[in-house]
């Protein structure tokens, strides 16, 4: 499991194709949920590329259901305080543990700013409803956190229902054959075009730098 703490993440060369940020709120075709909501709507904004592999990968699922997006473009101080927050709370949590594992343990919920995916607007968070709107079994909810979780928050965790584990493996293959790579600690987060996207696809570079 590669985490967004490795240093070949932090390594992959940053470049910008100039993609721009669209707003889902104009894109009726997918279904955009409000509970991550902020006054400015950056929640609702990703890279142009994001979207059309998004409503590719909606296409690709079984009738009957959507893709649900909670999530998208996530501003540098957002993303700062979010880390920095939950880096504290495990620190209060498990006061024994190094600086090393502290960090570690927290990249496996939120990612570094100066790597984060969310911030280029190439990264989101989504899970899959029907078409009324009411919200499949994951498992777990949307950013349970791996302490809270026992890591059921794991794409590929063991511990969750086999209905669970069937509906997280329909969403992961609409998204994979669109184009998005997920990060394993995280079911419900996916992207494209940033580092983490690029190590794993083994890319030269990122297509989206933070915004």
């Amino acid at each position: 499991m590669i985490l967004l703490a490795d240093p070949r993440v932090a390594a992959v060369p940053s470049a910008d194709d100039g993609d721009p940020l669209v707003d889902l709120r104009e894109l009726p075709e997918l279904r955009l949920d409000t509970r991550a909501a902020d006054p400015a709507g950056a929640y609702a904004r990703l890279r142009r590329g994001v979207a059309d592999r998004l409503l590719a990968a909606q296409h690709a699922l079984p009738p009957g259901l959507r893709l649900l997006v909670i999530e998208g473009y996530r501003p540098y101080q957002a993303q700062l305080e979010i880390f920095t927050g939950y880096r504290e709370e495990l620190r209060r949590a498990h006061p024994d543990w190094s600086p090393e594992r502290l960090y570690r343990e927290t990249t496996k919920f939120v990612s570094p700013v100066e790597v984060a995916p969310h911030s280029t607007g190439g990264a989101v968070d989504l899970t899959l409803c029907t078409e009324d709107g009411v919200e499949l079994d994951m498992g777990t909810a949307v950013d349970a956190t791996p302490e809270a979780s026992d890591n059921a928050c794991f794409t590929d965790a063991p511990a969750v229902s086999a209905v669970a584990r069937r509906h997280r493996r329909v969403m992961g293959d609409a998204l994979r054959t669109a184009g998005l790579v997920n990060y394993p600690t995280e079911w419900w987060h996916w992207s494209y075009g940033d580092r983490y996207w690029a190590l794993m696809t083994g890319a030269p570079r990122t297509r989206y730098g933070p915004v």
